[in-house]
C-alpha cells in the first residue's frame, strides 16, 4: 500500500573546482534508459560553466604535477577503492544506460575499476619508459624527462557510459595533467557518480572538472579554448572531429583522434598529452 510519499528525484550536477555546482545558466535535461524510461535530471552545462572549469584545472595542475609520482598513484588508487565500495550503485547505473544485463554492467564496473588501477601504477614508471639519458660528446650529463602538457580537454565516448569515461580521462591525469571531461551526453550518470567519489579520494580541487549537457553546444568552446593545451576527441562525431580538430589549431594543442583500429590506445593516450623537456647538467668530480 502506497503512503502517497513522492521520490526525491537527484539532480546529478556538474563537478568544478571540487564542489558541485548547477550550471550557470540554471537549465538541466532529462536523461533516460536505453529504453527510454526517465533515469535522472542532469545540469545542462554552458560555455561559461567550460571555461570556468578550465580555469580551475589551470590553477590546480602545478600541485598536482608537483606532487610525487607516488603520491598521485596513491590518489588515483584510492578513488578504485571508493568505486569499489560502489560498484552496485555504479553497476546499476551503467546497465540501465546501456542496455545490457547486470552480468554485462557488472564485468564493465570491475574492468572500468581495474583500469583505474592500472593507471595508478603508471604514475611512477612515465619517466623510466618515457624518458632517458642520452649520450653526449663532452663532460655533460643529458636527460630526456618526460612533463604534462597541462590541461587537457576530453570529449567522453558517448556509449561506453564508464568504461570510454576511465580511458580517456585517467591517462592524461596520471602523467600529472589537469582535466576537464565533457561526459557522455546521453549516458552520463555513471561518469557524474565516479565524479562525485573523488571527493572523499583526496583528489586536488580542480584536478577533474566534469561537465554534463550538449556535446554539440559544448565542444566548440573546448576545442579552441586557447588556455588548453591537448584534446581527446574520443567522443567527438567523426563528421565534427576534423572541424575540432581545426579549431585546436590555433593555440597549438595537440590532439588525440582515436581510432577504432587502436591495439595500444591505453599507451597512446598516456603518451599523447606528455611533452619532453631536455636537461643538461654537468659531471662532477
Amino acid at each position: 500500500m502506497s503512503d502517497g510519499r513522492l521520490d526525491v528525484r537527484k539532480t546529478y550536477k556538474l563537478l568544478i573546482n571540487g564542489v558541485f555546482p548547477r550550471s550557470e545558466s540554471g537549465r538541466s535535461y532529462e536523461v533516460t534508459t536505453a529504453k527510454g524510461d526517465f533515469l535522472a535530471n542532469v545540469a545542462q552545462g554552458s560555455r561559461k560553466d567550460v571555461r570556468d572549469a578550465v580555469v580551475a584545472a589551470r590553477a590546480a595542475q602545478a600541485k598536482w604535477w608537483g606532487a610525487t609520482a607516488y603520491n598521485r598513484g596513491q590518489v588515483i588508487y584510492r578513488l578504485a577503492e571508493m568505486a569499489e565500495s560502489r560498484r552496485d550503485e555504479l553497476a546499476e547505473h551503467v546497465a540501465l544506460s546501456e542496455g545490457v544485463t547486470k552480468k554485462v554492467s557488472r564485468g564493465t564496473v570491475s574492468a572500468s575499476i581495474d583500469r583505474i588501477v592500472w593507471y595508478a601504477g603508471w604514475t611512477d614508471k612515465i619517466a623510466q619508459v618515457f624518458g632517458g639519458t642520452n649520450p653526449v660528446a663532452g663532460p655533460f650529463f643529458n636527460f630526456s624527462i618526460p612533463v604534462p602538457s597541462g590541461v587537457v580537454g576530453v570529449i567522453c565516448a558517448q556509449e561506453a557510459s564508464l568504461e570510454g569515461f576511465v580511458d580517456a580521462v585517467f591517462a592524461p591525469l596520471c602523467v600529472g595533467n589537469a582535466v576537464v571531461a565533457l561526459a557522455s551526453e546521453r549516458r552520463p550518470t555513471p561518469a557524474a557518480l565516479l565524479g562525485e567519489m573523488t571527493t572523499s579520494s583526496d583528489f586536488p580541487v580542480g584536478v577533474l572538472n566534469i561537465i554534463t549537457g550538449l556535446t554539440d553546444e559544448l565542444t566548440p568552446t573546448l576545442a579552441s579554448h586557447e588556455d588548453i593545451d591537448g584534446i581527446d576527441l574520443a567522443g567527438a562525431s567523426p563528421e565534427s572531429a576534423d572541424e575540432l580538430a581545426a579549431a585546436g589549431a590555433g593555440s597549438i594543442k595537440r590532439v588525440l583522434r582515436p581510432s577504432g583500429h587502436d591495439n595500444d590506445l591505453s599507451l597512446r593516450r598516456l603518451r599523447a598529452f606528455v611533452e619532453t623537456s631536455t636537461v643538461w647538467h654537468t659531471i662532477g668530480q
